[in-house]
């Protein structure tokens, strides 16, 4: 019996989780009969999608928009593939990671998505079994906004607080929407885009439409960084592609009656077939692999307003399975995970960025104040 015991300790060293990485994004329902669940916890969100009398208006929205947006879902083929890219990247992510941090070694990623299986929560009931002790909540949002990180921080850190997920003590990496490899992996998608145009198309004359998820004024104004940290991407790319195609950053989704950032995505395509302006490459520049953003309102809903308008039009792919993409999340987290164990060693331990500690100067919302104070203390639960 001693021997199988020691076996057993000694087999459960090898398949430790020391190190965790939680890959935090929206999410998206992967088959039909999950579209109403998924709606009602995206419109119950505050931090998502603000409303009057939210726990009373939200059911009764997703119930409203539910036929439709299954109908959606059934146009791409039956669900969102969000879930399939995630993990995949993670997969792979991991297994570099391996490689160029061996110290922090062995890595397993797991996805946490706000509005869809798998939800935090049971990822935080998976972290637990797995005996992880050290975990790093990585946005899989480019940019900064408290409407889409800030709210999947704001859960990780309910639940996180209460030990869902163990003993775990946390860190977090908040943004990267200039990092040089995310960069090269759209510009490369770019131009693959352009090369697509017929040899008689000059290359300078074809517009570049970059379109991101819009915001609620209402978050805009309060200083929600957002709008620049997508700006500065977009700026980042053109850099990369010499400034070589007239551009515009434009804006997409928006839902409910109420004022969000523009110009919408639809009425700038045309606008532009209205100046002439016939060849467009619009590029998900705020999205990390293809969901319903992209296969339905950019692909089929834009897409076909283009063709009726006589434009040409072609989206650059999406980031899913680009192995340069995949080797900026690894590069991201090993310079994260060389910094926080860096830190720890010089007895300044910082597990988070500097701007993640800065609230919105409007920010009214206490558990956003909350969560900034748990992760820049390492994120443990209240009990340790």
């Amino acid at each position: 019996m001693s021997v199988l015991k020691s076996i057993g300790r000694k087999y459960a060293t090898l398949n430790a989780r020391p190190w965790s990485i939680v890959l935090l994004n929206m999410g998206g329902p992967s088959t039909i009969p999950e579209v109403h669940d998924f709606l009602r916890r995206l419109f119950s969100d505050k931090d998502l999608i603000p409303l009057p009398f939210q726990s009373l208006l939200a059911p009764l929205i997703a119930r409203r928009r539910t036929p439709q947006i299954e109908q959606q879902y059934t146009d791409i083929g039956g669900g969102s593939p969000i879930l399939k890219y995630t993990q995949y990247q993670g997969t792979k992510m991991a297994e570099l990671l391996d490689e160029l941090s061996p110290d922090t070694a062995p890595h397993k990623a797991y996805v946490g998505f706000r509005y869809a299986q798998p939800l935090v929560e049971e990822v935080m009931k998976e972290m637990k079994e797995d005996g992880v002790k050290r975990a790093v909540a990585f946005t899989q949002y480019p940019q900064y906004s408290c409407s889409t990180t800030g709210s999947s921080l704001n859960e990780v850190y309910r639940r996180g607080v209460k030990g869902e997920a163990g003993d775990v003590k946390w860190s977090v990496i908040d943004r990267w929407g200039t990092h040089e490899g995310f960069i090269e992996a759209l510009a490369q998608n770019i131009e693959a885009a352009l090369a697509k145009f017929p040899p008689t198309t000059p290359r300078s004359s074809i517009t570049l439409l970059f379109s991101a998820h819009s915001l609620p004024m209402s978050v805009v104004n309060r200083g929600d960084p957002y709008i620049l940290e997508v700006s500065s991407t977009v700026a980042a790319v053109m850099a990369r592609l010499g400034h070589k195609n007239p551009y515009r950053l434009v804006w997409q989704s928006q839902v409910g009656p109420s004022a969000w950032m523009g110009m919408q995505t639809s009425d700038a395509i045309k606008g532009l077939a209205r100046l002439g302006k016939k060849d467009v490459v619009v590029v998900p520049v705020a999205f990390t692999s293809d969901h319903i953003e992209t296969l339905y309102e950019l692909d089929l809903e834009y897409g076909k307003e283009a063709h009726e308008l006589g434009m040409t039009m072609i989206r650059s792919e999406s980031l899913n399975e680009s192995p340069v993409f995949i080797r900026a999340l690894a590069d991201l987290a090993s310079k994260h995970l060389k910094a926080v164990t860096a830190s720890e060693k010089e007895g300044e331990a910082e597990y988070s960025s500097v701007q993640l500690g800065l609230r919105c100067p409007g920010c009214t919302n206490e558990t956003c104040g909350k969560q900034k104070e748990w992760f820049a203390k390492g994120g443990q639960p209240e009990t340790s």
